[in-house]
């Protein structure tokens, strides 16, 4: 297959203390909808998120990242979401939230191969 399709993808953050604002990437989530397409991938840097907060929880905070990852693979490790099509699966993981892990703003491009994408995405941008 030689043709792009358009995908959007989203950052997943950590925002280990609500109140100071501070974050760093720790995920990747992306969405083609011409090829029903959604995945994430994680990467938690541990002492980034104990210098941040060194009380932090961090199996929470990794425990969460995994979720984020299942709600991806649809089936049973996605829960409630295990029915929805790919699309609403990447619209319910956007959706803003006040909580230690949340999602980025979404960004737009093109791709042939967006498994690749997504591995390519967290190497330039988690990693």
């Amino acid at each position: 297959m030689t043709g792009r399709d358009v995908f959007e993808y989203a950052l997943v953050r950590v925002v280990p203390r609500m109140e100071r604002g501070e974050c760093f990437n720790a995920g990747v989530i992306v969405y083609c909808r011409a090829r029903s397409y959604v995945a994430a991938r994680t990467h938690l840097d541990e002492a980034k998120l104990l210098a941040l907060d060194p009380g932090a929880d961090v199996t929470g905070v990794r425990a969460a990242l995994r979720g984020v990852e299942g709600v991806c693979s649809g089936g049973e490790r996605a829960g409630q979401a295990a029915g929805d099509d790919a699309g609403r699966r990447f619209r319910w993981l956007i959706a803003p939230r006040s909580t230690v892990v949340q999602p980025g703003p979404v960004h737009t491009g093109l791709t042939a191969d967006p498994e690749a994408e997504v591995e390519r995405l967290l190497d330039l941008l988690v990693r």
